[in-house]
């Protein structure tokens, strides 16, 4: 059985998985990442742990292996000044693997290796122009033009989380203001959660939350808080607006929800489609769609990564 391996490093853990051409995960793990303070260790602990999983399952063919990674450079192979890593600088990720790989490697942030996965394994699969956004800690975001993804001349286009959509809005992490980020994500509705409940002057189940979260947010709009649905209605607000003019950059037919804040379903797509359409250019009402990722949520990052492989070998599946 021919296999790729996926592996998503994160700032805190990296996980990876053995998956089919079917987006079937027959094998996987996590190591820390934060364990290792130089990425050559990093790699050769991988390395070890990966031929020892294809050592138990001889049946297996590895044909590649596919790596999503913040700052990740799909042209140079490299992680390139990421904030959230405890490597600094430029990482030469590829050339470390092929010290222990004699096999085709490709390297990309974890936005663009969903937006592959999402086009092999997902809603997006027979789709040639889409767009991915996913709703986590940030927004990130991969863009698939004619079947290719877009990479621009330096590997790092498709930052739809860093438009600014509020001049002199929300500081953001990038150091500049009113980044889209800073409104729709997870870390972004929570600040409007708290933005609002500090003028609120009604009572609101928000209120009563140990912690706020996207999910605590939902639970309570769920249960039709007023405050709740305000703010899960701004958030939809800034979002569509924001997609409105992507699309008018680069007419998808779908664009593809995931992560954190999109598991909300409803709550945030519902008010999202009404504000996309609101501000559409109208040669575009009422063409794109706008739907919820069907990868799975527990596998989303490991698929991604590992259709990276299964893409650039055999292109899209039939």
């Amino acid at each position: 059985m021919k296999v790729s391996v996926g592996i998503d490093i994160g700032g805190t853990n990296t996980v990876w998985g053995l998956i089919d051409e079917h987006g079937t995960v027959h094998v996987e793990g996590q190591i820390g990442t934060k364990d290792f303070d130089h990425p050559t260790d990093f790699v050769q602990a991988i390395a070890t742990i990966l031929k020892g999983a294809l050592k138990e399952h001889q049946d297996f063919e590895l044909i590649g292996i596919g790596i999503g990674a913040p700052n990740g450079n799909y042209f140079n192979g490299t992680i390139e000044h990421a904030p959230n890593l405890v490597w600094k600088g430029v990482v030469p990720l590829k050339k470390l693997f092929q010290q222990h790989f004699q096999l085709p490697i490709w390297v990309t942030n974890d936005a663009n290796a969903a937006a592959i996965g999402e086009m092999l394994f997902g809603v997006a699969k027979k789709m040639d122009n889409f767009v991915v956004v996913t709703l986590g800690t940030g927004l990130g975001s991969g863009f698939v033009v004619n079947g290719e993804l877009m990479y621009g001349h330096d590997a790092f286009a498709g930052e739809l989380g860093h438009t600014i959509i509020e001049r002199n809005g929300r500081s953001c992490g990038c150091s500049r203001k009113g980044c889209l980020e800073t409104y729709a994500s997870a870390t972004g509705i929570v600040r409007t959660a708290k933005e609002r409940l500090n003028n609120y002057t009604g009572t609101s189940l928000l209120s009563q939350q140990a912690q706020l979260s996207s999910k605590s947010i939902a639970d309570c709009a769920e249960q039709n808080d007023a405050l709740a649905l305000e703010i899960f209605d701004y958030t939809g607000h800034q979002l569509g607006f924001a997609l409105a003019n992507t699309v008018a950059i680069s007419s998808p037919q779908a664009i593809v929800l995931f992560g954190g804040l999109a598991n909300a379903g409803a709550l945030i797509l519902n008010p999202t489609k009404h504000y996309m359409e609101q501000y559409m250019l109208n040669l575009f009402k009422g063409k794109v769609e706008l739907l919820i990722s069907s990868v799975p949520e527990h596998h989303a990052a490991i698929l991604g990564a590992g259709a990276l492989v299964w893409k650039n070998v055999y292109g899209a599946l039939g």
